[in-house]
């Protein structure tokens, strides 16, 4: 009889390229993946992996168990959660779910918050990680369901395991004392409102610095570089810069300022993806209703 752990490992080295790559997904060590996939090569009788170089390379056999794992893992994920679903239908157990770190704050929170009362026997594990990583995460089987936003308009890229549901629409807004010369105005901002005004902003590579870059006005002066938005709302106290934040990540604004909306706000969509194979799971119905 195969492993189905290691099977899983074979899946994630084909996916990751490396032991070690798999190994951060699965959550093991490098050597212990390594392990699983000798024990794997001792249940099927011939080598699943060949070295490469420095790597390491799927053999014919390794290639033919990967492409068949799929419906390995999807099959028993349905036998597991028929069960569930017959035996009385109540949410119960550990559901793993990998989310960004503003959805955790204005969707999964709030979600968990209700599911406590309704779902008293369901436990929810949580997760920071990067759509792409979450989306791994759901695919590997690491994670159960995984909460992700487009890529600067972009839709994530859905593994063929898994399928997805529309969540929410993310605003971005501009943030700013009371004493700003820009909060007295009460129409939409438009850019060129924006002009000659400092900000605070989430260092470049990130989605709110992208959101930034199409907004703000040529050269705008940007004072600050700051990833987390509590810390940019404390520096936006200061009265003499801006900040453009998402309202999934706003935390509650003090007396000493307010939002304005934008005439042209960026946003994201944010959704919510799971494996197909776990459909009928009482838990992940009861987790995405809430959410």
């Amino acid at each position: 009889m195969i492993d189905v752990a290691a099977l899983r490992a074979l899946r994630s080295v084909a996916t990751r390229g490396t032991l070690a790559r798999a190994a951060d997904d699965l959550g093991f060590t490098a050597s212990a993946v390594s392990q699983q996939i000798k024990r794997l090569e001792r249940q099927v009788g011939v080598p699943v992996l060949a070295q490469a170089g420095r790597g390491v390379v799927l053999t014919p056999a390794g290639q033919a168990l990967v492409d068949s794992a799929p419906d390995v893992f999807q099959a028993l994920e349905r036998c597991a959660e028929a069960a569930r679903s017959v035996a009385d239908g109540a949410p119960s157990g550990v559901l793993r779910v990998a989310a960004f770190s503003t959805a955790i704050r204005g969707l999964l929170a709030p979600a968990i918050a209700k599911l406590r009362t309704r779902c008293p026997d369901l436990t929810i594990h949580v997760t920071e990680l990067d759509p792409d990583q979450a989306l791994r995460g759901v695919d590997a089987g690491t994670a159960d369901l995984a909460l992700v936003h487009d890529a600067d308009g972009l839709p994530a890229q859905l593994p063929p395991s898994t399928t997805q549901r529309h969540l929410h629409t993310d605003i971005g807004d501009v943030v700013m004392s009371r004493t700003h010369p820009l909060s007295r105005q009460e129409a939409p901002l438009t850019k060129e409102d924006l002009v000659g005004h400092a900000w605070v902003t989430s260092p470049p590579g990130t989605v709110c610095h992208q959101w930034f870059r199409r907004l703000a006005p040529e050269d705008p002066e940007v004072r600050h570089l700051v990833d987390d938005f509590a810390t940019q709302l404390t520096l936006v106290e200061s009265g003499d810069v801006l900040a453009l934040i998402p309202r999934l990540a706003r935390p509650p604004l003090g007396d000493g300022l307010v939002a304005r909306q934008l005439r042209t706000p960026p946003k994201r969509e944010v959704y919510v993806a799971w494996r197909r194979s776990a459909d009928a799971s009482p838990a992940i119905r009861a987790v995405v209703s809430a959410l």
